[in-house]
């Protein structure tokens, strides 16, 4: 599925321990390609480390929390050595749901940091070697919450916004390079995090994916970027891409009450 020779020998999960982060981990063993996965809990972390190491690959793990300020600092020590073919920034769940003006300044720096500055300096840090190598790949998990405001996640939506269109131009600059760029857009994913969260995966009409299927369609679609739309919701992207946005963001905001069970 995902040629080694490009994209190996290494590759970097940030958001690596579960969910998408850890198929697409599993993926990638399977292609025979090594992994360094990156995620703040260290016992998840080690215990996909060690299901992946089974299937016949090397693995390091690297615990941190990459909101913390010298987060780039450990990754690149741990990754000196190291060629990294595939950079994937899986990172990112919204840890603040609450109106911005509620919201502390500090959860609000949190979601920031976690879905911009971290994404940034991985793509500072692993991008330039590749660019000179003229192979390599960089996916961006991203949100359909970044296709329009919503209350109580204002933030979390104009990161992923920002990451989508920041994808876009590191495509334009990267290509000519031989380096490919992918921003993986999810919809209703049915991860650990959201089940957390206590979401309704049982509405009806509601298209909820599977982490292993929006991990293939990523490697899948590596070639096509900048951009793919996971999990079937082409037509939800485009009806969010309109130009009426009062009636989108209302209609949509009454359909994300429901799934969260206030509707």
């Amino acid at each position: 599925m995902v040629d080694p020779g490009k994209y190996g020998p290494w590759a970097v999960i940030a958001g690596g321990s579960e969910g998408v982060g850890a198929a697409f981990g599993r993926l990638l063993a399977d292609a025979g390609i090594n992994l360094v996965l990156l995620a703040r809990k260290p016992g998840p972390l080690e215990r996909t480390a060690a299901e992946l190491a089974g299937r016949g690959v090397e693995v390091r793990t690297v615990s941190v929390d990459l909101t913390d300020a010298g987060a780039m600092e450990q990754i690149a020590a741990a990754t000196a050595d190291l060629e990294v073919g595939l950079l994937i920034c899986n990172a990112g769940a919204n840890t603040n749901h609450v109106p911005f003006l509620e919201s502390a300044p500090g959860n609000v720096q949190r979601v920031i940091d976690l879905s911009i500055t971290s994404p940034l300096a991985l793509c500072r840090h692993f991008g330039p070697p590749m660019r000179e190598r003229k192979r390599g790949g960089i996916i961006l998990v991203g949100s359909l919450a970044g296709y329009m405001g919503q209350p109580e996640i204002s933030i979390y939506s104009g990161a992923k916004a920002f990451s989508r269109v920041f994808a876009e131009g590191l495509w334009l600059e990267l290509r000519e390079h031989g380096v490919a760029v992918l921003e993986l857009v999810l919809g209703v994913t049915r991860t650990p995090a959201m089940e957390r969260l206590g979401l309704r995966f049982d509405l009806p009409g509601l298209i909820v994916a599977e982490p292993e299927d929006v991990a293939r369609e990523g490697l899948e679609h590596i070639e096509h970027g900048p951009l793919h739309i996971a999990g079937g919701n082409e037509e939800l992207a485009a009806r969010r891409n309109g130009l009426n946005r009062a009636e989108i963001i209302a209609s949509a905001h009454q359909q994300s009450r429901q799934l969260i069970g206030q509707g």
